[in-house]
């Protein structure tokens, strides 16, 4: 997909006119109570998800040295993503009313259960949520394995080109390496050079919580069972996380560093849904509302169907488009366009001063 330029998916109604009536759909959100608390809600999603890791504690421990453990560490890496998910709403606010209270939850659940830096995460996900798709501001384009920008691929040479003009196909299979990406990489963060709040305390959290874990898997199986339900959990955690959160702008416009929209075209021109109702609301976590959320990041999970309704009529009207699509063809939307990105790295075999020549 094309950058989004001055020319693209624009607002019909003038920018101030615009800004004018996301005010005015905030306060129709606020008045139907939208932004309130469900602690109700996310104290049963957080029991539920307890009382699943106690049973899989105690599958483990009956099962013994069986290769059926495996069922138990993928069962274990869909808990730590939904606990994950929880760690996000968190973050943003979604949970508590006070913000150093839903901090502390926030960091419980990601360090403690999960064993990722909540620092890092925060400092990541907020540089994203302020300037989504947008090139040199937002973290989740910037070029790295994948590049999601042709300028980017353009720089690719060699076998990183070669791997860059099918990286499309590509993704969904690195996915399986995203669970450990996820933990050294908050790892780096935490040992940086970088001012990280609560440093210490997530060290030592994150390295206990390794120990214990990976401690109790080893006393109980041989090395052979250990390492692969190690593998196991990671992979369907990574993919699933990853799966998770691809579809949200992944394929969506790319907006230049030098072109500047109003906060609420920004958020929707670069934001896709996935449809499935209340079913795909408790797979994603939420992230399903992808624009919803973009839009009021602090409303809790629960609110956001209601709100899907609203936004989408007001943006019907304000003549702003709102993407959304099944899971499945946001997929394809994803590899197709990575696949596109490729395209412009440069071949192994290409030869620059013929390409001039040709030119001329």
């Amino acid at each position: 997909m094309a950058e989004l330029t001055l020319t693209g998916p624009r607002p019909v109604r003038p920018v101030n006119e615009v800004i004018r009536s996301y005010a005015e759909l905030s306060a129709v959100v606020r008045q139907l109570g939208l932004l309130g608390r469900t602690r109700g809600f996310y104290i049963a999603v957080f029991s539920g998800l307890c009382v699943a890791l106690v049973v899989l504690g105690g599958t483990f421990a009956l099962l013994g040295d069986s290769w059926f453990q495996l069922l138990v560490a993928a069962a274990l890496g869909v808990v730590l993503t939904q606990l994950s998910f929880l760690a996000h709403e968190a973050s943003h606010r979604q949970v508590l009313t006070s913000g150093p209270a839903n901090d502390k939850v926030g960091r419980i659940l990601a360090t403690g259960f999960v064993g990722i830096s909540y620092a890092w995460w925060m400092n990541k996900h907020s540089r994203h949520h302020a300037n989504p798709n947008r090139l040199g501001k937002d973290p989740d384009i910037d070029m790295d394995t994948i590049s999601f920008h042709q300028d980017d691929a353009a720089k690719r040479t060699g076998l990183s080109a070669a791997f860059v003009r099918k990286q499309g196909y590509l993704f969904f299979p690195l996915l399986t390496l995203e669970g450990i990406n996820l933990h050294v990489t908050s790892l780096r963060w935490l040992f940086s050079h970088r001012d990280v709040a609560g440093r210490r305390t997530e060290l030592w959290t994150v390295f206990l919580r390794l120990g214990i874990y990976v401690g109790l898997i080893g006393w109980l199986l041989p090395p052979g069972k250990a390492l692969a339900f190690l593998g196991v959990q990671l992979v369907v955690f990574g993919v699933y996380m990853g799966g998770s959160f691809a579809p949200n702008h992944k394929g969506m416009p790319i907006i230049p560093a030098d072109v500047k929209l109003d906060f609420f075209s920004k958020q929707v021109l670069t934001s896709r849904n996935v449809s499935g109702g209340w079913l795909a609301s408790w797979a994603f976590g939420g992230l399903n509302y992808q624009i919803e959320h973009h839009l009021f990041p602090s409303m809790p999970r629960p609110h956001l169907a209601r709100a899907r309704e609203i936004v989408r009529d007001h943006c019907e009207k304000s003549g702003v488009v709102y993407t959304e699509t099944t899971i499945w063809k946001s997929y394809g939307i994803v590899i197709r366009y990575l696949n596109d990105v490729g395209l412009a790295a440069r071949d192994p075999f290409d030869c620059p001063a013929l390409n001039d020549l040709r030119r001329r």
